[in-house]
């Protein structure tokens, strides 16, 4: 555990998957966590064991990033939670990381298909962020997940990757309007990885996931650690003047 214990991170759905190692990554390099989880408090649990069995800080609270309504009591527990258990003010990164996959065509998505998507992946997103600038530190960072089907195209994902098309010209706007407090957002944007995303697709499906690493430069399909570190390198010093980039981590797929 390094000592940069004094800088507190905020991750969004880091009670597993991609989210729980981007918890575990940036208290690997001592920075304190609050991480959200939506229904399992068990996993969280076991999260928050690991990094302070490893000698890290960490919070966990419950958030439906989908149900705007219950931000401002969110924001509450936060601020309550930074003095009490992490000695500080302020979050200095946020990472805006919850998400769900719905895999379904263009032509059979329905619209409560689209507003789900929608409600978690843009307009919570959209609305925590704003909702958590008087907490955000001044010179501190902003990391949103995108996906490589933003750039690349798979059927079966047009409205799930459409949200994220979004987030990537949010974060640009976020990082011009936030730049005069020193606030750098930017976006990872994560290429197939074994998890549970989307029902565990990539991870489950073996002739998918010989597809999609036949098509990899690096001749695999990703891991959640390969995110969480990238994640963790933004929310640190060493990413200081890389502000509105768009780094897509998928080993080079469809080049």
């Amino acid at each position: 555990m390094n000592n940069n214990t004094s800088k507190v991170a905020l991750v969004t759905g880091g009670s597993r998957g991609l989210g729980k190692d981007m918890a575990l990554a940036l208290a690997q390099q001592g920075t304190n966590v609050i991480f959200t989880y939506n229904t399992n408090a068990e996993e969280a649990q076991a999260v928050l064991a690991a990094i302070e069995k490893a000698g890290g800080k960490a919070a966990a609270l419950q958030l439906n990033v989908a149900e705007t309504g219950t931000f401002d009591a969110f924001v509450e527990q936060v601020k309550s939670v930074l003095p009490e258990q992490l000695q500080t003010e302020k979050i200095n990164y946020l990472v805006n990381n919850a998400g769900i996959g719905i895999h379904v065509p263009f032509a059979e998505t329905t619209e409560e298909q689209f507003d789900t998507l929608m409600n978690i992946h843009l307009k919570g997103a959209f609305f925590l962020t704003q909702k958590m600038l008087p907490l955000l530190a001044d010179g501190g960072g902003i990391v949103n997940l995108s996906t490589g089907l933003a750039r690349f195209s798979i059927p079966g994902f047009a409205a799930y990757a459409a949200m994220k098309g979004a987030i990537e010209t949010l974060s640009r706007y976020q990082a011009k309007e936030l730049g005069g407090r020193g606030i750098r957002v930017n976006v990872v944007a994560p290429g197939p990885i074994e998890t549970d995303f989307g029902g565990g697709a990539v991870r489950d499906n073996k002739e998918m996931n010989g597809f999609l690493a036949s098509q990899t430069a690096l001749g695999r399909v990703g891991m959640a650690d390969d995110i969480g570190s990238v994640v963790a390198f933004l929310c640190s010093d060493a990413a200081k003047w890389v502000n509105a980039q768009r780094i897509e981590a998928s080993g080079g797929i469809f080049l």
